[in-house]
């Protein structure tokens, strides 16, 4: 969904820029020096309105955190929100996905998150979705040799793409659930806009960790 754009988003970005960047240049394992502390660093592609990546960084403060959004209306709402709780392990990103390779260093990331990523439902855009090979490949990259991936989403079509998707690259999966609200897994969940609107409506949410 494309948010209208609000003429108060570029300013707030202009004079906050200690805690939001777009698209950067010479970042690229670089990004310890934006935090308080270096410690290992997860990244979230697509982070929407912002509630997970903040809700992460508040209950993990011994790691840091990168929530990358190609919408710039969408990553200033994240940044009212960071201005209002000023964590020290939380930067914000505005750059497309595809351009991992430009912005974060071989074995920079410790964890990725894609959570509810646009399911590109028609057969002739499944180069977009954020699960297809050429994106995997990117992951692979970035991804330390023992990095996480972590997946979110309330369609099933893209949830079994996905699946089929990585095994057949070659990923291994650690953690795959049908339902995960109602799962043992929920306990230690952090939800998203999107998943509690689809969870009260009673919506399964389908989920899986996995590594190269």
């Amino acid at each position: 969904m494309r948010l209208r754009n609000k003429p108060w988003a570029q300013e707030l970005i202009k004079n906050n820029e200690q805690y939001i960047l777009v698209e950067p240049t010479a970042m690229a394992g670089n990004w310890q020096k934006r935090f308080a502390k270096s410690q290992p660093l997860e990244l979230e592609l697509g982070s929407g309105k912002g509630k997970f990546i903040l809700e992460q960084a508040k209950k993990h403060p011994e790691k840091n955190f990168i929530a990358m959004e190609l919408q710039t209306m969408a990553a200033a709402m994240i940044l009212k929100k960071q201005l209002a709780e000023k964590l020290p392990n939380l930067q914000i990103l505005v750059a497309n996905g595809q351009n991992l390779l430009e912005l974060f260093a071989v074995d920079e990331i410790s964890k990725m998150y894609l959570n509810f990523s646009d399911p590109w439902p028609k057969t002739r855009h499944e180069k977009r979705r954020l699960t297809a090979p050429n994106f995997l490949k990117l992951y692979q990259q970035v991804l330390q040799d023992n990095g996480q991936l972590e997946f979110k989403t309330d369609n099933q079509g893209l949830f079994e793409y996905s699946l089929v998707s990585m095994s057949n690259y070659g990923l291994h999966f650690e953690q795959i659930s049908l339902n995960l609200h109602a799962s043992v897994l929920a306990d230690d969940n952090v939800t998203t806009e999107y998943e509690e609107k689809f969870a009260q409506k009673g919506q399964p949410i389908y989920f899986l960790t996995c590594r190269f």
